[in-house]
């Protein structure tokens, strides 16, 4: 599959402040892979533990994915910044313009966030706090916003366009995730999910590019 030719010229390199293992960065990536605009953004890394690492002034949150423009220009997060590549390429490619398939593609984007959200809260929670001091109740609480999503998704998988739109994007990066930082375990539960993963993984060659290799 190629990208088809980017609709406007008038832009300069820009610059995607970025970590391998972001699920939301790889969003970012594998939408600027399908546009046709990889060779465009230029992929900076990120010590978000280095207080003086620069993406606390180009976002001030401090959270990646950034795309900094030539003039200087930040944008986050990640559903600013697919639409903003959307538009660079000429507008209804990835995010559709009307209704309802566009309110669709935006609340699968949604639903995958929210999940994706949850799954970096409990890598959170086994990372910086001691076992001695882990709230069971805030861990519960996000694991039941994970099994209520993928159950969700799990019972009704959304179609695969030939050129993925960004709430498909998202459910692979969310599956992909899933992989990386809970050993797949969702597999097992979820077989139309790995289905759909395995046609995805097949249909787009950046999903691959951007896996981050144990």
């Amino acid at each position: 599959m190629h990208p088809a030719p980017v609709a406007r010229k008038n832009f300069a390199m820009m610059i995607l402040r970025s970590g391998p293992a972001s699920p939301f960065a790889r969003k970012v990536r594998i939408a600027a892979s399908l546009l046709g605009l990889s060779s465009k953004i230029e992929v900076r890394p990120v010590d978000l533990e280095d207080p003086a690492d620069s993406v606390r002034v180009q976002n001030p949150i401090g959270k990646i994915p950034v795309l900094i423009l030539e003039d200087g220009t930040a944008y986050y997060d990640s559903r600013v910044i697919v639409e903003y590549l959307d538009y660079v390429a000429g507008g209804g490619r990835i995010i559709p313009k009307e209704a309802p398939a566009r309110f669709e593609t935006l609340r699968l984007q949604a639903l995958c966030d929210g999940i994706l959200d949850a799954c970096i809260l409990l890598v959170y929670e086994a990372r910086y706090r001691p076992p001695e001091q882990l709230v069971q109740a805030w861990v519960d609480r996000q694991s039941d916003k994970v099994a209520r999503g993928m159950k969700a998704l799990e019972a009704s998988p959304p179609k695969l366009d030939a050129v993925p739109d960004v709430g498909q994007i998202t459910l692979a990066c969310l599956l992909g995730y899933r992989d990386l930082r809970f050993a797949g375990t969702w597999r097992k539960e979820y077989p139309k999910l790995v289905e759909w993963h395995d046609k995805f993984a097949a249909l787009v060659p950046a999903f691959d590019e951007t896996k981050v290799k144990a």
